[in-house]
């Protein structure tokens, strides 16, 4: 499946905050905002198209 390039623009804390995430899981910050877009989706039964099946889906905090 081809990706799709295109600019983020993110608060510096949330960055910040995305990226200590990401190295705690041993990801990419780019790798890791795919993780969590992918999670979002599937977890709100958005998805399209061949994407692949979540593992263990997080459970959201309120």
């Amino acid at each position: 499946m081809a990706k799709k390039k295109f600019v983020l623009r993110l608060e510096e804390d949330d960055y910040a905050s995305i990226e200590k995430w990401a190295a705690d899981e041993f990801r990419s910050v780019n790798g890791q905002i795919e993780w969590m877009l992918s999670a979002m989706l599937k977890m709100h039964k958005r998805v399209t198209g061949n994407s692949k099946p979540m593992e263990d889906l997080p459970q959201m905090e309120d």
